[in-house]
Formats: C-alpha cells, sequence, structure tokens
C-alpha cells in the first residue's frame, strides 16, 4: 500500500476475549456523572448495540489501543476522516511544525490559503471556499447561503441523511438519530420543521412531486451523493443526474454534502465520481487529517455573498486555525497521488467480496454494500436503497456480530446505521485478518 506507516503485526495473542475493558468501565462510570450520557457524541454510546462505549488511549496505523493496551484493527477512522490511517509521518510532521508556531492566531494565515487552493483543485465546482470547524457548521452555513441567493426559505432533505445538529436538518435523520430512535429532536421550533421537506433517498418521483407542489418556495436540494448516515447506501443510476436538472430546472441550488465522501471515494469526492456538478458543496474532517475542521464553498457568484464581501454572515474564530490548516495541507499533498485511490478500492472490494462469500456459506440474511474507502453490512436480505428499507435491518443480530467483532480485535462502528472506513494502511493482512473475525462472528450466530 502507498505511505504504509504501521507494518502488519503477526500476533502471538489475539485481542482480549472480554467485554469492554475494566478501565474503560471505570472511566465511563466517571463520565456519566459530568458528560450527558458519558459520551460527547451520541454515535459513540453503544446503546444499539447492548454494550458500553469503550476509551481509548492511541492509535496508529490501522490501529486503536484502547486504556487497557487492547488492539484493534480500526474501522471506524474518527468516522471517516483518516483516510491515510493514524498518525501518517506527514501529517504528524506538519502538525509538530504548527503547534510550536502557536495553536490558534485569530488572524488569517498562510496555510489557509494553501488548503483553499487545495479544495479547489481537488473539487472545480469549488470556485470559492470558506473554512469553518465542523461538517455540521458547513451545512448550516450552505444552507444560509442558499436561503440567501435564492431569496427563498424551503429546503429539501433526504429521510436518513445527516447533515449536522443544525435545526433544519433534524428531520428524519440518520446517524446517532437513526441509532437511538429519534425522528426528530425537541428544541427544533416547528415552524422551522415545516421549512424542511424529508424525503426517499433514490425517490425522483417524490423530488419532482415536491417541487411541483411548492413551486418558486425551494431554495435548495441537500444530499449525501453517496449515503453514509444510514449506512452505506449508494445512489441508483440516474438519481443525481435527475437532482441536478431538477434543480437547474426550478432555479434552486444543489448542495452535495461530501463530509463523508470528500476526498475519500474519489480524489475530486462523489461530484466527480458520479460526473455531477453542484452548486455548493459540504467538506469535514477529511480536509483538516482528522483535526476539527470543515469547509464549504462553490459557484463564485454565491460565495461572494458571504461576508464580509456580501451582507450573509457567517463568523469563527477557530475557522482557518493554523494547525489545522497545516495537517489538512499535508493530507491532500499526499492524497493527489491517485494511486492511493486505486488500491483503497482494491481493498474495499476484497473485504466486500470476503463478507459476501462468509455471508453465502454461513446462511447469514445480509447484504453488503460497498464503495471505495467505505463499506456497511445490513443485516437483511434485500438490497437497500433507501432509509426505510435499512431500517428493516435485524439491529440484533447486529448486536450480536459487533460484540463478537470488538472480542476477536475489530472495532466497527456500533450501529446498524453508520458506514464503515478503510485507510490506505488497512493492508491485505488487515483485511484478511478482518474477515476472519467476521467469520467467527457468523459462526457463533449458529
Amino acid at each position: 500500500m502507498t505511505d504504509t506507516v504501521t507494518k502488519d503485526k503477526a500476533k502471538d495473542t489475539p485481542a482480549a476475549e472480554t467485554e469492554p475493558s475494566t478501565n474503560s468501565q471505570k472511566l465511563f462510570e466517571r463520565a456519566q456523572k459530568v458528560i450527558p450520557g458519558g459520551v460527547n457524541s451520541p454515535a459513540r454510546a453503544c446503546k444499539a448495540v447492548d454494550s458500553q462505549p469503550i476509551f481509548m488511549a492511541r492509535a496508529d496505523g490501522p490501529y486503536l489501543y484502547d486504556v487497557d493496551d487492547t488492539e484493534y484493527i480500526d474501522c471506524v477512522l474518527s468516522w471517516g476522516p483518516m483516510i491515510l490511517g493514524h498518525c501518517h509521518p506527514r501529517v504528524l510532521e506538519a502538525v509538530e511544525r504548527a503547534v510550536i508556531r502557536g495553536t490558534s492566531f485569530g488572524a488569517p494565515c498562510k496555510a489557509e490559503v494553501e488548503l483553499a487552493e487545495l479544495v479547489t483543485e481537488f473539487m472545480p465546482s469549488m470556485e470559492m471556499v470558506r473554512m469553518v470547524n465542523s461538517g455540521t457548521e458547513a451545512c448550516m452555513s450552505a444552507i444560509r447561503v442558499a436561503r440567501a441567493f435564492t431569496k427563498r426559505d424551503v429546503i429539501i432533505k433526504f429521510d436518513g441523511c445527516y447533515h449536522g445538529h443544525a435545526d433544519s436538518f433534524l428531520v428524519k435523520a440518520g446517524s446517532g438519530m437513526a441509532t437511538l430512535g429519534i425522528a426528530s429532536s425537541p428544541g427544533v421550533p416547528e415552524a422551522l420543521s415545516k421549512l424542511t421537506i424529508s424525503l426517499p433517498y433514490n425517490d425522483l418521483d417524490a423530488v419532482t412531486k415536491a417541487f411541483q407542489e411548492h413551486k418558486d418556495e425551494i431554495a435548495a436540494v441537500i444530499v449525501e451523493p453517496i449515503v453514509g448516515n444510514s449506512g452505506l447506501i449508494l445512489p441508483k443510476e440516474g438519481f443525481l443526474e435527475g437532482l441536478s436538472e431538477l434543480c437547474q430546472k426550478h432555479k434552486s441550488l444543489l448542495i452535495f454534502d461530501e463530509v463523508m465522501t470528500g476526498f475519500r471515494v474519489n480524489k475530486g469526492g462523489a461530484q466527480k465520481m458520479f460526473n455531477i456538478k453542484p452548486d455548493l458543496t459540504c467538506l469535514g474532517k477529511v480536509i483538516g487529517g482528522g483535526m476539527p475542521v470543515g469547509a464549504y464553498g462553490g459557484r463564485r457568484d454565491i460565495m461572494e455573498m458571504v461576508a464580509p464581501q456580501g451582507d450573509v454572515y457567517q463568523a469563527g474564530t477557530l475557522s482557518g486555525n493554523p494547525v489545522a490548516m497545516a495537517a489538512g495541507v499535508a493530507q491532500l499533498k499526499v492524497l493527489q497521488n491517485e494511486k492511493i485511490y486505486t488500491e483503497l478500492q482494491e481493498s474495499s472490494d476484497k473485504l466486500a467480496q470476503g463478507l459476501k462469500d462468509l455471508i453465502k456459506e454461513n446462511g447469514v440474511n445480509a447484504t453488503v454494500s460497498h464503495t471505495c474507502g467505505m463499506i456497511t453490512v445490513f443485516f437483511t436480505k434485500q438490497e437497500v436503497t433507501n432509509f426505510e428499507q435499512a431500517q428493516k435491518a435485524d439491529t440484533e443480530t447486529f448486536s450480536k456480530v459487533w460484540k463478537s467483532l470488538i472480542k476477536h480485535g475489530v472495532y466497527w462502528p456500533p450501529s446498524q446505521f453508520e458506514a464503515a472506513f478503510l485507510s490506505t494502511q488497512h493492508t491485505k493482512r488487515i483485511i484478511d485478518q478482518t474477515i476472519e473475525a467476521f467469520e467467527k462472528a457468523f459462526k457463533e450466530l449458529a
């Protein structure tokens, strides 16, 4: 693999075949007294798999190590951004150089210009870019700009897609909300919820009907071009193209939320993979090498509305943070080598085929959905093309498999409704070990 950091290690003993470590249990008990639910993001809670969160201490290459130093093959990868694996030397070196110069300036720095130039090079649809601090902030800001540009208020999103926790998006959302079975969040004003139309993903007829019923009201359609927050769901042929055509016809903006897919599924993101040019794009942690960062951008005439050039206000003291920008520049420079994506696709195909073979051999009711660097095992016989179908998956079986994977040294996302990820450090040997862990899990089901 390219830029391998951690070599495959032949272990003398397997990962500890126990429930979450004693030290994790102790930390969780402490955390619950001072942190809601004991976690700072619901996706980490492990409630859906009837378990407790595992507290991690360090990471290296394709591995995570918990507070008892148990080693896991990491298929969560900080929920996607660690495309080069953990502690990549170029990223670490860039961070170390940046930190000694200062952790925050509250003023412009050279690295934010360099990162913006790289982002626009990778994604030509993003003619101008504004750096922010998270994917949530990117999506929230993109919607504000879209409403200002179109002078309309209504947005269309899709069931099971998660665009962060801003009020406009917490209607039939995916990710942690899907995992915990929360349909919409208290605290979101009803009047604001009425400005959000949530439709089934991959249903172009439903989108067409919505445009007919809400003529001259729809500011934008926001979509995960490849859904990762309901588990991995791929777009049907013609779906994304249809969205683009409808938006052009009705003078609405098309927003691609590529927080997960940007620079992961392809050097130019899902938009390059499917040859679609959205009006606005939202990016997340992957552009910062795992540091807290995000960005939104798009057509120049739209982005020129953002303050101080225009009147649409959005600001952030830590936006363009010098340490995060340095990490992002380092990571994207490594990703300029397109060979990385060829190898990552090969790894993804190998894992997907291995899991499909195991499912058939063991008579497990499951299907596999995958793309470059992303994969989900849905515990249902039916191919999953939307959130409603994903919700029919057998979450009890998923929970049993997850616990077995943990026991056998694989850290898989603790939810049926989250995609798993691979990095450039997931070598053939690592993939084989992951398949072996699934084999043991499937046999334990019997």
